[in-house]
C-alpha cells in the first residue's frame, strides 16, 4: 500500500561538493485553511503566502527549535503581516490592509516600516526579540537582509504564491564553501535565479533541484510535515477578560448584551453572555 502524498512539507538539501545547503517548502492545504473565510486582495494574499513560505524555511532552520513569529509592519496600504511558527512547523498569520488595495511594487505595498522577530525557546527565560528596518524590493530581498544580519552568511531566497500554493526555495553559503569551489556560490545562485513562479509553486523537490541544478551532485532529506494550526483558546480569553475588569466587562453587556471579541490571527469570533462572563470572574469551585 502506497504512502499517502504529503502535500505540505520542507526538504532540507546540501550541495555535495560545495558547502552548501537549502530547503525547499511547498504548502497547499494548510495555506489555503489559513487563508480561508479571508477576504484579502491578490496583493495581500501574495505578500503573505511568500511570507508564510520563509517563515516555514527559517524557523525548520533553527539551531534551538521554538515558537517563531515575524511581524512585518509599515505605512502602506498592506501595513501588518503577521507570521508565527512553532517548532512542530505548524504555522498561522493574517495580513491587514486597506480597502480595494491594488498590485503595486512591494516598497509601495509596504511603506516604511520595520521586521520584529520574537523566538521563545523551552528553557530560555525571555523570548528573543529583534528589529530591523524594511530594506529590500521584495518580501524575498528583506528576508535575505535579516538573515544576513542575524547568521553572517549569505543567502538567496526564491519565494511564490497564488491563493492555492505558497512555496519557496533557501540557499545558504556556509563557512567552507569558497575553499571547496570559489565559484561554487557564484553558480548556484545564478542558475536559481532561472526558477520561475511555476516552477516553485508545482514541482517537487526532486525534480526542481533537478531541472536547476542538473550538473550538480545534491543529497536531499526526507520532507517534514508542516501544518495550520490555530485553535480556539478560551482560556486566552478569560484571562483578557479578567485583565480589562468586571466593571467594564458589565459596562459592555449593558450596552451591547454580549461581549464579542474576535481573534484577527486566526479569524474567530468568542462570544459571551451575561451568564458567562459571570464565570470568568467567579472564585473557582471547591468540588471540581
Amino acid at each position: 500500500m502506497s504512502k499517502p502524498v504529503v502535500q505540505d512539507y520542507i526538504r532540507a538539501f546540501i550541495f555535495e561538493h560545495l558547502d552548501i545547503r537549502g530547503a525547499y517548502v511547498q504548502l497547499h492545504d494548510a495555506w489555503r485553511q489559513m487563508l480561508a473565510g479571508r477576504d484579502y486582495p491578490a496583493p495581500a494574499i501574495g505578500l503573505l503566502g511568500e511570507m508564510a513560505a520563509v517563515t516555514v524555511l527559517i524557523a525548520a532552520n533553527l539551531k534551538q527549535p521554538g515558537r517563531m513569529t515575524f511581524q512585518l509592519k509599515g505605512e502602506g496600504p498592506v501595513s501588518l503581516l503577521v507570521l508565527d511558527c512553532d517548532q512542530q512547523l505548524r504555522f498561522k498569520g493574517m495580513a491587514r490592509c486597506a480597502p480595494g488595495t491594488v498590485a503595486a511594487p512591494v516598497p509601495d505595498l509596504l511603506g516604511h516600516g520595520q521586521l520584529a522577530l520574537t523566538l521563545d525557546v523551552p528553557g530560555m527565560r525571555h523570548p528573543y526579540q529583534s528589529l530591523v528596518p524594511l530594506d529590500g524590493d521584495s518580501i524575498a530581498a528583506v528576508f535575505e537582509h535579516y538573515l544576513a544580519r542575524s547568521e553572517q552568511q549569505p543567502a538567496r531566497l526564491f519565494l511564490a504564491a497564488s491563493e492555492a500554493v505558497a512555496a519557496g526555495l533557501l540557499l545558504q553559503k556556509l563557512p567552507g564553501a569558497d575553499a571547496k569551489d570559489a565559484d561554487g556560490w557564484n553558480r548556484v545562485t545564478q542558475l536559481a535565479q532561472t526558477l520561475r513562479a511555476e516552477e516553485l509553486l508545482g514541482l517537487p523537490t526532486v525534480k526542481l533541484l533537478t531541472r536547476v541544478f542538473p550538473e550538480e551532485d545534491i543529497r536531499v532529506y526526507d520532507p517534514r510535515p508542516v501544518g495550520y494550526h490555530c485553535p480556539r483558546d478560551w482560556d486566552k480569553v478569560r484571562q483578557m477578560l479578567r485583565s480589562l475588569g468586571r466593571v467594564e466587562c458589565e459596562a459592555i453587556l449593558a450596552e451591547q448584551g454580549e461581549i464579542r471579541i474576535h481573534d484577527e490571527i486566526c479569524n474567530q469570533d468568542y462570544v459571551l453572555d451575561a451568564a458567562m462572563t459571570a464565570r470568568v470572574f467567579s472564585p473557582p469551585s471547591d468540588d471540581g
